[in-house]
């Protein structure tokens, strides 16, 4: 399995009584194969990992590897309070034929950072396929500082790092001091984050957009510059569909991921745009934004609200 370019973290469809949209996900990984991904992670943030049950996550990730049939590496997420849960999680996802697990630190508990250390060694121990440390302290509370992640490298606990914690320098410290394929999961930095040196980019929006993101990524890696910041620009303004909920009213994750799903429903992709709860869904008028959103930066809606 080699692991680079572009990985987009899959959203994950649902119909309105709440359960897996199967023809919906087969659609959207048509979709980003046909984009030219170079692999897919599924059970993540963007997944809405925190909520999905055992029946959902089971599905998504069955689904997800019949519908990929091996054309690229499969990526699923198992990240939950406690190592006993997570490995749960992970064997599950390892016995539906996930080609590699993507693990967080363990959260609510404030560990220590020799406990999250521990608890990844035992995770690796209990699964016979790849384990991949997914930095985001925003949502977990606890970094994977370049110390631990350099630890979990040089003993070959993890085959790679995706990094959501928004701190490039902390990503060019892990870059300098490993060999390990660190991943990018930032929109508004893939360009920069490429030319850094990271082996590639888990960008949220790559639902709505994978053909940007695959463009990017081969500029940059090409060395061409201006073409990637052009195409990053462009991404960048088509981000702004995450900022149109009203705050006064919905949490930042129902607005950012409301407005994936939105987008996507409006492009042709996905049936419906349902949340599992207790996320809230976006308004007629947020959905009317997204769709000139999406129109100004090259995406017309085949959907119109």
């Amino acid at each position: 399995m080699k692991l680079e370019a572009v990985i987009p973290p899959l959203v994950t469809p649902l119909d309105a009584a709440g359960e897996l949209d199967r023809r919906s996900l087969e659609r959207l990984i048509t979709r980003q194969l046909a984009a030219g991904v170079h692999g897919v992670f599924v059970g993540g943030s963007s997944g809405e990992v925190a909520l999905l049950d055992t029946a959902q996550r089971r599905d998504l990730v069955a689904t997800t590897v019949a519908v990929v049939a091996g054309a690229v590496p499969v990526l699923a997420g198992a990240v939950d309070t406690g190592t006993r849960r997570v490995v749960e999680q992970a064997r599950q996802a390892a016995d539906l034929g996930a080609d590699a697990v993507v693990v967080t630190a363990p959260f609510y508990i404030q560990p220590h950072p020799d406990e999250v250390l521990a608890h990844f060694r035992r995770i690796h121990a209990a699964v016979d396929i790849p384990v991949i440390a997914y930095d985001i302290p925003a949502a977990v509370g606890t970094p994977l500082s370049p110390d631990l992640v350099t630890a979990l490298a040089e003993s070959e606990t993890i085959v790679a790092l995706k990094d959501s914690s928004g701190d490039l320098a902390k990503f060019r410290e892990v870059l300098r001091r490993t060999d390990l394929p660190a991943f990018s999961g930032s929109e508004l930095f893939a360009d920069t984050a490429v030319e850094l040196g990271a082996a590639g980019i888990v960008p949220g929006l790559g639902n709505v957009d994978p053909d940007g993101y695959v463009r990017l990524y081969r500029a940059a890696r090409a060395g061409d510059t201006a073409a990637a910041r052009a195409e990053q620009d462009r991404l960048a303004g088509l981000f702004r569909i995450v900022t149109v909920a009203d705050r006064s009213r919905i949490g930042f994750t129902a607005g950012a991921l409301g407005a994936f799903k939105a987008a996507m429903t409006l492009l042709g992709i996905l049936d419906c745009a349902a949340v599992n709860p207790p996320l809230a869904p976006l308004s007629e008028a947020e959905i009317r934004s997204i769709a000139e959103i999406l129109a100004t930066h090259g995406l017309e809606p085949i959907n119109r609200p």
